[in-house]
């Protein structure tokens, strides 16, 4: 199904903004209308179409699992875009909203859904821009909503948004069913990420073919990143799944200092010193970086790397939601293991307890967050080898400037609600 020339390879999701929902509707034409849920399963499957929230989970298996339920489906958009050092979804939806909106509208149709939800955080300045947007969608057959969410690490969680949704409590589900089963009011629920949406919004206009026609077998397609750190020009770039950490680099102007490593993934990812490892959703290269959330951060040698992955943990500690022994326990001691790294004030055990409890921690909590937390943790050990030698024998690091973002306190909420 064609409705116009295709896109560019570099520039997908970005390249093709128009101003206006008439000049998005004669750039890209009305939004595709599928022929039923096993349609869209099928062209999202052909494609290999994997989540951009983080996780890069099939999105057909999502989809195929929302179709198989009884009850009329709920389709939420998750732009709340909770990583702080990422600003693809937010960028996506000022650049290009109607790409999120078409995909959204695809997906509700072709499964039968009467309501869309998008979802962003309380408070962001994206908030009045969609409410215009979606007021300005008459005739799509679906009622449109823009809910607001607290302003917390967590609470974009897959069942966190359908929890809040349902209760107004935006905390994690600690047990299934899955939201694809039984999400807002009881109702199946398709869940997914705002830049999932626009390539599927893409997907169903110039097919999977063309869709698969850059990236990986494994892993086609393009994704956005946000490029951060020690680079001459920050900011969110396209990039081909495939693409090495070093050549994103360059696409941001290249290193401004010398670097000690890169964080790929985000505050759920991984430390990398190779700059020839992929970014793809697979782990790849020595320590199984994955593009998780779409997130790269290239760190000045200069800096710490142990003191700034300490204060991470800190946040992420504190951003828990307290519902279970990993991240209401687990975390907190984590981050204070590294945090007494870092300070060059290590007890004798020190080394040998923090690799012990990243290793117990993981795959434990009632959600992905413990995880991915210990797994940025686990990652100083190897990229950083030197310098926890130099730590453990009481040696402090440098002062340095932060490098790594965190939102300030009054950019957090304290509640669930």
């Amino acid at each position: 199904m064609t409705c116009a020339e295709p896109l560019n390879d570099t520039g997908r999701l970005l390249s093709g903004a128009a101003p206006g929902l008439a000049a998005h509707r004669a750039r890209y034409g009305p939004a595709p209308v599928l022929g039923g849920p096993g349609e869209l399963v099928a062209l999202v499957t052909a494609a290999g179409l994997r989540g951009r929230g983080g996780s890069g989970f099939p999105t057909a298996r999502k989809i195929a699992a929302v179709a198989a339920a009884s009850r009329r489906p709920v389709v939420v958009v998750n732009a709340c875009e909770s990583e702080p050092a990422s600003a693809k979804d937010a960028t996506l939806l000022r650049h290009a909203p109607r790409l999120v909106l078409d995909g959204a509208l695809v997906a509700a149709r072709a499964l039968g859904a009467d309501t869309v939800v998008l979802c962003v955080h309380r408070g962001t300045p994206l908030v009045g821009w969609l409410r215009a947007e979606v007021a300005a969608r008459t005739g799509d057959g679906v009622a449109w909503q823009v809910a607001e969410v607290p302003r917390r690490y967590v609470a974009s969680e897959a069942s966190a948004l359908t929890r809040f949704l349902t209760t107004g409590e935006a905390r994690p589900a600690a047990k299934p069913p899955r939201p694809e089963r039984r999400g807002v009011r009881r109702r199946p629920t398709l869940v997914d990420n705002a830049e999932t949406l626009a390539h599927l919004a893409l997907i169903a206009r110039y097919g999977p073919g063309w869709y698969r026609s850059v990236g990986t077998a494994g892993d086609p397609g393009t994704t956005l990143v946000t490029v951060g750190g020690a680079v001459a020009r920050p900011g969110v770039y396209e990039i081909a799944l495939g693409t090495p950490v070093g050549a994103v680099l360059a696409r941001a102007g290249g290193p401004t200092a010398e670097l000690s490593a890169t964080l790929v993934g985000g505050y759920a990812g991984t430390w990398v010193t190779d700059p020839g490892t992929p970014l793809t959703h697979d782990p790849a290269g020595r320590y199984g970086a994955t593009v998780g959330a779409g997130v790269l951060v290239a760190l000045p040698a200069a800096a710490c790397g142990i003191a700034e992955t300490a204060r991470i943990l800190g946040y992420l500690a504190d951003e828990s939601a307290g519902q279970c022994g990993p991240c209401a326990f687990g975390l907190p001691a984590v981050a204070d293991d590294l945090a007494r790294l870092a300070a060059g004030r290590p007890d004798p055990d020190l080394h040998d307890r923090l690799v012990r409890r990243v290793g117990v921690i993981a795959g434990r909590g009632a959600c992905a967050h413990p995880t991915g937390a210990v797994r940025l943790a686990g990652s100083v050990r190897h990229a950083f080898a030197a310098d926890v030698r130099a730590h453990l024998s009481g040696r402090p690091c440098r002062p340095h400037p932060p490098v790594l973002p965190l939102p300030a306190p009054h950019e957090r909420d304290r509640t669930w609600q």
